[in-house]
């Protein structure tokens, strides 16, 4: 690259403590930023706090205190926040910074100058929760569109800037640079503001109601407006105009946004960059809402979601794997914490987890636990090289197009691939015979090989567990030539290779109770479940032979949507049974997986397949859950 890459979220307003929206946004761009480090491109992150205007004078009224310790409380509440979720800024910018105060004040003086910054008068409706003015059109059914609350009438006199100007400028600049706003969708929406005359924007509020605020350095008795203030934190944060940095990074400048603020980043800053002789920004990258209950989260409504609770109750980890996998950035997103258990537990614990400890294990038990030497590779061998060839080229594509989403389902393809790869290869048989011990090694090698490439990929999202995987394979967890170690092979032959424990415990909810009941005296609480069946003797539960397998193979009954046929090995013999859990597993995640099996019962036949025996699960909050064993048990073992 011949410029850095240069990520930055919004800087936070500091009217409220921090929420699940600021903890997306955020991830997000850490997310970036990790992704060019590890490409080794040189790499700038910003983030920080907003802290002038009339919400902060507001909220800080409330509380009783003066707006400066008002924002100091709430900014450290953000910066306290970013190690908590593992956020890799570089910088940190407050608004009351002296380093952005002088940037405000030197920008303002140089439009000013060049006559693009004029005194008059203004009167009309002001949302104080917007901090702007709305015009009659804007407003609906005479409310501000975000806060439902009427406006205020003002009538006063202010700086105006000539946005006006720049307006055929602008339409200009999006409709040649097609991607300078994305999704398309804001790009679109942008344009259709851009239909309309664009007005001058009022730039100032008199100190005579506001005194918050960047005073003008042509006017004391002024202060800057919040959003002509916040903007320049872009560049103030790269120490505009003589800092290295700036020269460095502004050139590939990438803002991350949430749609509620296109306006102020796609029309005001464009335009005001334009008037301070500032190329315009490379991308303005545009998310939808996460949706509570079908609603943007809103301190007024009170449904507020705190990332702190999330992650302190599920992990972190999973918590980022959660936000960058359900939603498809630019479209909002439906949370639910059922949602994000069930991620955990079909993704990561099922998934992920389960394949780094099954080929952990076998590694240790088949192989010494050591990398094995690989030998001659056949057509399954060349299969999984190339798809992991394959992932790398569309894990690069997806997250240039900010399609996280789709990056993350192609791993979990390659993962699945590696799952059937193991079905395919069956090390367990390869194991059993001496002859075939160079099969084994390759089977071995490629599926550790497989790991760390996955391990890898990754990273971004989820940085612990990458490292964590990696360590298990003797291998670094940073690395300085991405293209070297993405390339297949790269694992040592000899090198150590630690058995892996349970990277993400499946999550259980506390046991349901059923509703409340009334009775004629008193109200009972009953616990979730149905009644006991009638008592058996031990002579009845001596006639079960329940027993722990190990699946070998597992795969879909052809139309059946939910009938998977298991070949599992019993120690003493294999043979084949049907089970009704398609709905709750993938055939991929349960190979290699122990689960305790009813042998004597008579066989039947299901959707056309022999099925010899019963597979035992009980019901979860999420769905079925296989019984197992906490301890490895012997392959046959009665259950006693």
């Amino acid at each position: 690259m011949t410029s850095g890459y240069y990520i930055t979220t919004p800087i936070y307003y500091v009217n409220a403590s921090p929420h699940l929206g600021h903890a997306y946004t955020t991830i997000v761009a850490d997310v970036l930023a990790r992704f060019h480090r590890q490409r080794n491109h040189k790499t700038f992150f910003l983030t920080g706090t907003d802290e002038h205007g009339d919400k902060i004078v507001e909220a800080a009224g409330k509380g009783g205190m003066n707006p400066k310790d008002y924002a100091d409380l709430i900014s450290g509440q953000f910066r306290a926040l970013w190690p908590e979720l593992n956020i890799s800024n570089d910088d940190f910018i407050r608004t009351t910074d002296s380093r952005h105060v002088k940037t405000v004040q030197l920008i303002l003086k140089k439009v000013y100058d060049s006559g693009d910054i004029y005194f008059g008068s203004y009167e009309g409706h002001y949302c104080i929760g917007c901090e702007r003015f709305y015009t009659e059109k804007e407003l609906v059914g005479g409310l501000c569109p975000d806060h439902q609350m009427p406006p205020e009438y003002r009538k006063e006199n202010n700086y105006f800037f000539r946005m006006s100007r720049y307006q055929n400028w602008l339409i200009d600049h999006i409709e040649r640079n097609p991607d300078f706003i994305r999704p398309e969708r804001y790009r679109n929406e942008a344009l259709a503001f851009l239909k309309e005359p664009l007005e001058d924007l009022c730039i100032s509020r008199p100190k005579s109601r506001l005194a918050w605020g960047i005073p003008l350095p042509f006017d004391e008795n002024y202060v800057t407006y919040v959003w002509f203030d916040a903007l320049i934190n872009y560049v103030s944060g790269l120490d505009y105009p003589e800092g290295e940095k700036f020269e460095s990074f502004w050139p590939d400048a990438q803002h991350l946004i949430a749609k509620d603020i296109l306006k102020p980043h796609g029309i005001y800053w464009p335009t005001m960059l334009a008037a301070a002789g500032i190329p315009p920004y490379r991308h303005l990258n545009v998310h939808g809402y996460w949706n509570i209950d079908q609603s943007k989260m809103s301190k007024t409504v009170g449904n507020i979601v705190k990332p702190l609770d999330l992650k302190d109750r599920y992990g972190l980890e999973p918590f980022r794997y959660f936000l960058l996998k359900d939603m498809v950035f630019g479209l909002d997103a439906s949370f639910n914490e059922e949602a994000l258990i069930q991620r955990i537990n079909s993704d990561l614990a099922n998934d992920l987890g389960n394949l780094v400890s099954r080929i952990t294990t076998m590694a240790a038990r088949f192989c010494g636990n050591r990398i094995p030497e690989p030998r001659e590779l056949f057509d399954h061998d060349h299969r999984l090289i190339e798809k992991a060839g394959d992932t790398r080229k569309d894990v690069d594509r997806y997250f240039g197009e900010l399609a996280f989403h789709k990056a993350l389902a192609a791993i979990w393809d390659f993962i699945s691939l590696t799952n059937k790869y193991v079905v395919e290869t069956e090390p367990w048989n390869l194991a059993k015979d001496k002859l075939k011990n160079g099969r084994l090694s390759t089977v071995i090698y490629n599926l550790l090989e497989s790991l760390r490439i996955i391990a890898i990929l990754i990273w971004p999202v989820l940085p612990q567990t990458s490292g964590l995987i990696l360590k298990q394979l003797g291998e670094s967890p940073v690395e300085a030539d991405f293209e070297k170690v993405i390339r297949w092979g790269g694992l040592n032959p000899g090198t150590p290779v630690q058995a892996a424990p349970a990277l993400f415990p499946r999550i259980e909810k506390q046991k349901e109770t059923r509703p409340v009941k009334e009775t004629e005296n008193k109200r009972e609480k009953v616990e979730a479940g149905p009644e006991l069946k009638p008592e058996i003797t031990y002579d009845d539960f001596a006639r079960l032979d329940i027993r722990a397998a190990q699946v070998i193979e597992a795969e879909a009954v052809p139309d059946s949507r939910k009938l998977i046929r298991l070949k599992i090995d019993l120690g003493f013999e294999q043979r084949t049974i049907v089970a009704g859990i398609g709905g709750h597993y993938l055939p991929a995640a349960l190979v290699g997986t122990k689960i305790i099996v009813l042998a004597n019962l008579k066989p039947q036949e299901l959707m056309g397949v022999r099925s010899q025996g019963m597979l035992l699960a009980t019901d979860g909050i999420n769905g079925l859950t296989l019984l197992t064993c906490d301890k490895e048990p012997i392959l046959g073992g009665r259950i006693k």
